[in-house]
């Protein structure tokens, strides 16, 4: 699939695209406010290409740092909403389309993300936060 996106120049212009859309736009606000959290926005867009790449089929670098590449431990200690899922995947759609990727290969790939972006949605309850509080918070509205 790395091939088929135009391999990691593409790969780093998607993930660049991606999160200047999470800086801007309404639909990443509460995205970025979980990275702001975090390590911040600069770490996780080489983060994001590290893993991106392995996950396409290209270079694993994510794995080759950090040992793994389970998506679902990267993101345990982060409260991931359904409307913050829905998000991030509105902001991947308009950087596939910003750079002009699309076709059966790519609409292969949004259904892939859609299913990875909905599995990490857990329990807020866990976390001791409401899904309303999750919306006021900046998440959107359902």
């Amino acid at each position: 699939m790395i091939d088929a996106i135009g391999g990691e120049d593409m790969l780093s212009k998607l993930v660049n695209d991606f999160y200047d859309l999470i800086e801007t736009i309404p639909e990443g606000r509460n995205i970025r406010r979980l990275h702001l959290r975090g390590h911040g926005l600069d770490h996780v867009r080489g983060a994001q290409f590290d893993f991106l790449s392995g996950f396409l089929g290209g270079r694993r670098y994510f794995e080759e740092k950090h040992g793994h590449m389970n998506v679902k431990l990267m993101h345990a200690h982060v409260p991931i909403s359904e409307q913050d899922a829905e998000n991030w995947l509105i902001c991947m759609d308009k950087a596939l389309a910003m750079n002009g990727l699309h076709g059966s290969e790519i609409d292969k790939l949004r259904q892939t993300f859609r299913r990875v972006a909905l599995l990490l949605v857990n329990d807020l309850e866990d976390w001791g936060v409401s899904p309303s509080q999750t919306l006021r918070a900046g998440g959107g509205t359902a």
